[in-house]
């Protein structure tokens, strides 16, 4: 069974491949509707190996606190998810 380390880097790896592959299909003038499609599923990938970190820092770190510490700690994860660019 892969760790949580692998599986995250296992999808960060996916990811960069397909922004190589974005990247070869603008020089190849290809439709702004592939390379749009292409792009969301970048971001699709990149927000699962957030998730996974996410979840294996409250599985392995947050749940062994007091409970007040772990709101706070749940809390700075969503608020560090809920951030915009």
């Amino acid at each position: 069974m892969k760790t949580q380390d692998e599986r995250v880097r296992d999808r960060l790896r996916r990811a960069e491949g397909q922004l190589r592959g974005i990247i070869r299909m603008i020089e190849e003038g290809r439709s702004c509707e592939d390379v749009v499609t292409q792009l969301t599923a970048v971001r699709h990938a990149i927000g699962r190996a957030t998730e996974e970190l996410i979840t294996a820092h409250i599985d392995e770190c947050v749940n062994t606190l007091p409970p007040d510490e772990m709101r706070e700690r749940v809390g700075r994860a969503v608020r560090l998810l809920a951030r915009r660019d």
